[in-house]
């Protein structure tokens, strides 16, 4: 499968061409958790399974996320309201063609429709994925665009207006390859820290350095823009981030999930960023009780599934998915795997005879 000389160093051909799907099959699901049918409460009747329709061409959405070996790893979708009318709007990945904004003109009740906004603002190219975030507080919601190239930060002007805003707040972005992304606010700062994971250098040949540099980026002192990005080294190829209060602590850590596939297994693993306010990142060691885990990691879910106040992790994967807790409580983040025993492993179809790994 490895078609590069450089021992291992990219995946086979992606998958191209990604319809939009499930784009909407994301738009339904976030349409009903926000009307609060989606809760923790266990029901007192057994539901019937969903049902979904195919309406993808009838819906209007016509669109194709699409590129090179460089887009293999993107592809993804930001669903929102941006013009305040309670509908989910879609933000679409394109790769090496346009990103695309679609505004939801469905009926209540009815047929889902959705009508194509073009704006150069929007329309960018080399789109790996995007986030909403209002980064600015206004109320609005903004995008956090991920590129291959310069990343860029969309302010949201409300009726699904957008405006370039990198000048604005001073974000000097990344120009890697970025897969992932996550923020936070720390105490007192009027704008979210933020975190881009970064992929593949396609110009390295250095096994120990595949992979582009992640970033942090947090406000000036004034609070109005963003310093300099933080580098967070070692960077072992990310695709996936997370900010999470692991231990209760009100501090928010970052978690990132990385790609074994580009790190020597002597070196790379999954990492735990300590991000203490007014202080620079520091890695979790063994040192502090953090227990090695190499994974093809591609997601973090992060939710308290056993009742003890503390969220457990899912670490998604090519094959090894894995479900963690914590092992000796909040002291230190030391995870050990609780799937196999809560029947949560997934490495394989739930049905039929194909014995190949699946990607969760």
């Amino acid at each position: 499968m490895h078609r590069d000389p450089r021992a291992g160093a990219r995946r086979g051909p992606p998958m191209v061409a990604i319809g939009a799907i499930g784009a909407l099959l994301v738009a339904i699901v976030a349409a009903v958790a926000s009307t609060g049918v989606l809760s923790r409460s266990t029901p007192s009747v057994a539901l019937a399974a969903p049902h979904f329709v195919e309406e993808t061409a009838i819906a209007g959405v016509e669109h194709t996320y699409d590129g090179g070996f460089e887009y293999a790893a993107g592809g993804g979708v930001a669903v929102f309201d941006c013009d305040g009318d309670g509908r989910p709007d879609l933000y679409l990945a394109g790769g090496s063609g346009s990103a695309a904004l679609y505004r939801n003109d469905s009926p209540v009740g009815g047929a889902l429709r959705f009508t194509r906004l073009r704006d150069p603002v929007t329309d960018l190219t080399a789109v790996n994925g995007a986030y909403p975030i209002d980064i600015d507080g206004d109320g609005i919601t903004d995008l956090a665009v991920l590129r291959n190239g310069e990343n860029v930060l969309l302010r949201g002007l409300g009726g699904c207006r957008f405006q370039r805003a990198n000048e604005r707040w001073g974000f000097s972005a990344p120009t890697a390859a970025t897969m992932a992304f996550s923020a936070t606010w720390e105490a007192g700062a009027t704008l979210p820290t933020l975190a881009f994971g970064s992929y593949v250098d396609p110009a390295s040949t250095d096994p120990h350095k595949l992979c582009f540099d992640n970033q942090l980026l947090r406000p000036t002192a004034g609070g109005a823009a963003y310093a300099p990005a933080t580098p967070l080294r070692p960077s072992w190829c990310a695709l996936s981030m997370l900010f999470s209060d692991w231990s209760r602590s009100g501090r928010m850590d970052l978690r990132v999930s990385n790609d074994r596939h580009y790190y020597l297994p002597t070196e790379g693993q999954e990492q735990l960023w300590r991000v203490a306010p007014g202080a620079a990142p520091s890695l979790y060691t063994a040192d502090d009780g953090w227990v090695t885990v190499q994974v093809e990691g591609m997601g973090i879910a992060s939710y308290d599934l056993t009742g003890d106040g503390y969220p457990e992790v899912f670490l998604t994967s090519q094959a090894d998915n894995r479900l963690q807790t914590l092992a000796s409580g909040p002291s230190q983040p030391t995870y050990r795997d609780i799937g196999q025993r809560r029947g949560a492993n997934a490495a394989r179809p739930f049905t039929g005879g194909d014995t190949r790994p699946s990607t969760a």
